[in-house]
């Protein structure tokens, strides 16, 4: 047995066919980003009352996938992953100024920088010598996926799928439902996901912008709540 990881190590190696590794370890919540202390809102949005079951849960995350903020984050991840050195710049200024309020600029910048320091364990030079200017989260993901080779396909479908796995995870705590009505919506979420993650691969940067006005306005109210367990 032993032999025989030793000679599949040695074959997986000079394969290189890590991709699915790397993106299991970088968007996993163990990874450091400190992705469990945000809520995108749904914080303010359960105090409110306006999202109290599964059904709702779902539709509030449905339009932050489709309509909303994670739209746009996966058009940007993936220009991230195609552009060179040059332009780079400039698309994380489009990026920062995208966010719809404080938080949500706090959110992306936030762990966007915490996934750099922490991705400096793999080889990404145009991560390593960024600078201090600010990084967006999903540019982050998109620069350490081209360094290493990582299809695009594959890096935006992980993303959606990582992002919204912490949103239940944060309505499971919230609101509270049980494990089992979390796991119902994250499978009910798998079309979406795909379907997303499909349509933004032909997508340019004309096509940003969002309309789930009732997130973007949890947001902003979120920073004048009063007892607050997440940080957005």
């Amino acid at each position: 047995m032993f032999w025989h990881r030793l000679i599949l190590s040695q074959v997986l190696m000079r394969m290189g066919n890590f991709s699915l590794l790397r993106l299991l370890t970088w968007l996993s919540p163990a990874f450091p980003t400190g992705g469990f202390a945000y809520s995108h809102g749904l914080e303010w949005s359960v105090e409110a009352g306006d999202t109290e079951s599964e059904t709702q849960l779902l539709d509030w995350i449905g339009d932050t996938l489709t309509h909303g903020a994670l739209w746009s984050d996966v058009v940007i991840l993936r220009h991230a992953h195609r552009a060179n050195s040059d332009n780079l710049a400039e698309l994380a200024a489009l990026a920062t100024a995208l966010c719809a309020s404080a938080e949500r600029r706090l959110e992306t910048l936030a762990q966007g920088a915490a996934f750099r320091l922490a991705a400096s364990a793999w080889d990404a030079p145009i991560l390593a010598d960024w600078g201090d200017e600010p990084l967006p989260y999903p540019i982050a993901v998109g620069i350490l996926a081209a360094a290493q080779n990582i299809g695009e396909d594959d890096v935006a479908t992980a993303y959606l799928h990582a992002c919204t796995a912490n949103f239940v995870s944060a309505a499971v705590r919230l609101i509270p439902l049980g494990q089992s009505i979390g796991l119902r919506v994250q499978a009910a979420l798998e079309a979406d996901i795909l379907a997303t993650g499909a349509e933004s691969k032909t997508a340019s940067l004309d096509d940003l912008g969002t309309c789930s006005w009732a997130s973007d306005i949890a947001a902003m109210r979120h920073e004048n709540q009063h007892t607050r367990l997440f940080r957005t």
